[in-house]
């Protein structure tokens, strides 16, 4: 009876076009709904937030939709104004200062005023408080948006807080996160898989803390020695540059070559050709706004961006810079920033394929006063604008120009009302608008923000156990830079009697080492050194805070006039901090040997110093000889210096790469 059943079956079955037979695709699993962000609706026996508390479940709502339908059914239920808030990357106030760079909290009602009044949802957070405050305090900003008319959740981005160098508008404190050297150590060590890893962790903190956006990875070549901004970059060589973003973005975002539900979307900056600037100056400034490439050189420092496109990088954004010199199909480049350029931004969306985010640099919009210009007092939160190359037009036209050229959102700006204008006048296309807020409400609904915007604080407060700050501090330990031993003076042995500059003693003692008070009395003097720098322009914000100028080590410095004073009998250790290319001409002699850093704990130091761990490091970029060698160079060109006193990826306790 069976075999004559199916006998009968078969030709019948043979008839059904095969799609039909295909299994229905499995729907996504429940996600977690926030229980305390507005009301919950039961269908079908699935859960669903009523985001706009009507009663029903309309299509953004719903988590088992494709996310490009969520994302039509909502922005086609956004006002102008809705759409034009969407538009902005605010930056979150403190309670005691607008910057945001504080211990206290938000201050909350500077936010309720940008949620409600303006319709922002991205802001910067730049707290220096322990990831369970942080998750603390997102939390409660996104109740606040969840009492909004469409209840769309907020995303919170932040400049890096992993590493050592805290600098407003470049870096966060790590306050309770974990602990890692700067990028530049982790192209020293040229390990992707490290970058990896680094990368995932610190994916995992950010989200335990309601934290969504890494305004990071810099894929900026450090071609010019002295570009402060070179800390925060992978070194001056293109090919390991992009191997290092790769890896730094699919650690991040989760998966290899797409951004995952439970990701944090990464932004690469800064499109492209930043920091090859005329004597290294820096394009937060007036001053530093000119990058001079020629055609060669600006593909060289596209290069490392590529990594970031095969993993599928969230967001990109352009550089302050003007670009000087090159040319795109064959026209030269208008004299404007990048985030104004339509050829730049032409370049990335069609040459290179890029479909996701294009996210302004900070204040490009602002107008640019004489004291920003040429500050005669000390520059002010509110005289800070870049909007190089478009000072003479209106905000209006600087909107207009800037969404036009591709930018979808403003970074640092909370000025809605130009975008409203500017369509109302027609100056912007409000299918340009449209696009603009899919691009931003997209990452949400990837990043699951719809469903549930809030995180556990309880949850947050071990995020970065002891075994991970482990990791963190041998990472920063092995990227030191074994420059010179000689004698084989390093490692040095327990009971050593040590006079120390700049180092915990009580780190030193629990390492078996015997601290002295006069170097007289020492066996090693062990010292910490900064990469020698000036101030150049004390009256600039930015300028102020950013190391500029010469890299020598000579007599003045204050390094240099330490390690002089040793007597000669006492052999000199040195631990120098490579934020910039030091140039060691003068001050090696005075040293038995000397590690480079790239940010490192005492502990992580003193690890390396007694053997415990080894210094594999190579250096990312060559240490110069000269200041006349650094002046001659092409600000463009990475290690062109003629004859480096130590060349890129000299290493002595490095192993084979």
């Amino acid at each position: 009876m069976k075999r004559a059943a199916a006998l009968l079956i078969a030709p019948l079955l043979a008839q059904v076009p095969s799609g039909m037979l295909a299994a229905r695709p499995a729907l996504p699993p429940q996600p977690a709904i926030a229980a305390d962000t507005g009301p919950v609706l039961t269908v079908a026996g699935a859960r669903f937030r009523d985001l706009n508390r009507n009663g029903r479940l309309d299509p953004y709502e719903d988590w088992r939709l494709p996310v490009a339908r969520r994302v039509a059914d909502l922005v086609a239920r956004m006002t102008l104004a809705e759409k034009a808030g969407a538009m902005m990357h605010g930056s979150l106030a403190a309670r005691d200062n607008v910057v945001g760079a504080s211990t206290l909290g938000y201050d909350v009602a500077a936010a309720q005023a940008a949620i409600d009044g303006q319709h922002i949802t991205s802001f910067i957070t730049r707290l220096a408080v322990t990831p369970e405050r942080m998750a603390e305090e997102n939390n409660a900003l996104q109740r606040l948006a969840a009492k909004t008319r469409l209840g769309i959740p907020l995303t919170i981005s932040t400049d890096p807080r992993h590493h050592f160098q805290v600098t407003v508008g470049a870096s966060a404190a790590a306050s309770g996160y974990s602990q890692w050297p700067e990028t530049l150590g982790f192209a020293a060590l040229a390990d992707a898989g490290l970058m990896h890893r680094f990368a995932d962790q610190a994916r995992r903190e950010y989200r335990a803390s309601g934290i969504h956006m890494a305004l990071s990875p810099q894929a900026d070549l450090f071609t010019d020695p002295r570009w402060p901004r070179g800390t925060g970059t992978f070194g001056a060589n293109a090919d390991l540059a992009a191997k290092m973003v790769q890896a730094y973005v699919s650690g991040f975002q989760g998966s290899a070559t797409t951004l995952a539900h439970d990701g944090v979307a990464t932004v690469v900056k800064h499109w492209v050709g930043y920091g090859a600037n005329p004597q290294g100056f820096d394009g937060h400034n007036y001053y530093g706004r000119m990058a001079v490439h020629d055609d060669a050189t600006l593909k060289t420092h596209i290069r490392p961006f590529l990594g970031a496109f095969a993993a599928g990088v969230a967001g990109v954004m352009p550089t302050y810079d003007i670009v000087s010199g090159p040319s795109v199909a064959g026209k030269p480049l208008e004299p404007v920033a990048a985030g104004y350029s339509a050829q730049l931004l032409g370049l990335l969306r069609k040459d290179y394929g890029y479909k996701g985010l294009i996210l302004s640099d900070w204040g490009i919009t602002r107008d640019c006063t004489p004291a920003c210009r040429a500050p005669t007092a000390p520059q002010t939160p509110n005289e800070i604008a870049m909007p190089w190359g478009v000072e003479d037009l209106t905000p209006a036209q600087r909107y207009a120009k800037a969404t036009n050229a591709g930018i979808d959102q403003f970074g640092g700006v909370t000025e809605p009302e130009w975008i409203i204008k500017d369509v109302q006048a027609g100056t912007i296309p409000l299918a340009r608008v449209n696009a603009a807020v899919a691009q931003v409400m997209a990452l949400k609904f990837k990043l699951g923000l719809f469903d549930n915007p809030l995180v556990d604080p309880a949850a947050a407060r071990n995020i970065a156990p002891p075994a991970v700050m482990a990791q963190g501090r041998q990472a920063q330990a092995q990227a030191q830079v074994l420059l010179r031993n000689e004698g084989g003076l390093l490692p040095l042995a327990a009971g050593t009697r040590v006079f120390l500059k700049g180092i915990d003693p009580a780190q030193a003692k629990a390492h078996g080492l015997v601290v002295v008070d006069r170097a007289a009395d020492a066996q090693v003097a062990l010292m910490r050194a900064d990469t020698p720098s000036e101030r150049l322009h004390p009256n600039y914000f930015f300028g102020s805070r950013q190391k500029e100028g010469r890299l020598d080590f000579r007599p003045g410095n204050a390094d240099y006039d330490a390690v002089a004073a040793i007597p000669a009998s006492v052999p000199v250790v040195l631990a120098v901090f490579l934020d910039r290319p030091a140039i060691l001409t003068d001050i090696l002699p005075k040293t038995r040997a000397v590690l480079g850093n790239f940010g490192v704990s005492d502990e992580g130091l003193l690890d390396v110093v007694t053997g415990r761990e080894t210094a594999r490091g190579r250096l990312p970029f060559e240490l110069p000889r000269s200041m006349a060698a650094v002046e001659a160079q092409n600000p463009a060109v990475g290690d062109d210096t003629v004859d480096p006193l130590f060349p890129f990826g000299f290493g002595l306790g490095a192993g084979p790469q």
